[in-house]
């Protein structure tokens, strides 16, 4: 079956004090990749969040009928960098959704586990610390705990800032993976490659969208 639609409808957030989004009405397509692009500020990461369910719409709403909980990926730079944690330990923590803080991973969560380290190829730094990897290994590490996690959505907060090219071409891989999968990918990004990629896209300003649909004709808004 085909992945369903997000449709959002006359969406406001923000916080207290600085209200973000306004009025923002859009189809993310079901088993899709979706860029989301804007300029620093204009909603972005606000627009991930709620679509994530950690922050709540002021106005509006957000219909993604029968979904499973996101996975969101945040920017590796958001890691405290001495955090205690190996690589695989990290990636296991994608199964806790369906498996529970307290309870032991079975042997086919450590199956998925095994499955999302190779696929990100990074098995062999498993027992690595993160504080002992580079930017685009951790960012890699944090990609394959979202794929663990099994998730019908997929968010990813400029996944690719500040890594190298290998790095970036390993997590666009990832995510056409995905979404060939029938998995729902929406990603936030500054990269016209990456929007060139994507099979939808939304340019945000001021927190409004100001254009939504095929990436070429967005991206044409966008340099307007």
């Amino acid at each position: 079956m085909r992945t369903a639609d997000i449709e959002i409808t006359d969406l406001a957030a923000g916080y207290p004090g600085n209200p973000v989004l306004s009025e923002v009405t859009a189809i993310l397509p079901g088993g899709r990749v979706t860029a989301l692009m804007g300029p620093n500020g204009s909603g972005k990461s606000t627009l991930l969040a709620v679509l994530a369910g950690i922050l709540a719409p002021t106005a509006g709403s957000v219909s993604r009928p029968g979904g499973s909980r996101p996975a969101l990926v945040v920017q590796q730079q958001a890691i405290p960098p001495t955090l205690p944690i190996t690589a695989g330990e990290t990636v296991a923590m994608g199964r806790w959704a369906q498996r529970g803080l307290w309870r032991r991973l079975t042997r086919a969560d450590r199956t998925v586990v095994a499955d999302c380290l190779a696929r990100m190829d990074i098995a062999d730094l498993s027992e690595r610390r993160l504080d002992t990897l580079s930017g685009g290994q951790r960012q890699r590490v944090l990609l394959a705990r979202a794929l663990a996690q099994q998730s019908d959505l997929l968010l990813l907060d400029e996944p690719s800032i500040g890594l190298d090219t290998a790095a970036q071409e390993a997590i666009g891989a990832a995510v056409r993976e995905a979404a060939a999968a029938g998995i729902t990918v929406v990603h936030a990004t500054h990269d016209r490659a990456d929007v060139r990629h994507a099979d939808h896209c939304v340019l945000l300003r001021g927190g409004r969208i100001v254009a939504a649909g095929e990436p070429e004709a967005v991206l044409s808004v966008g340099r307007g």
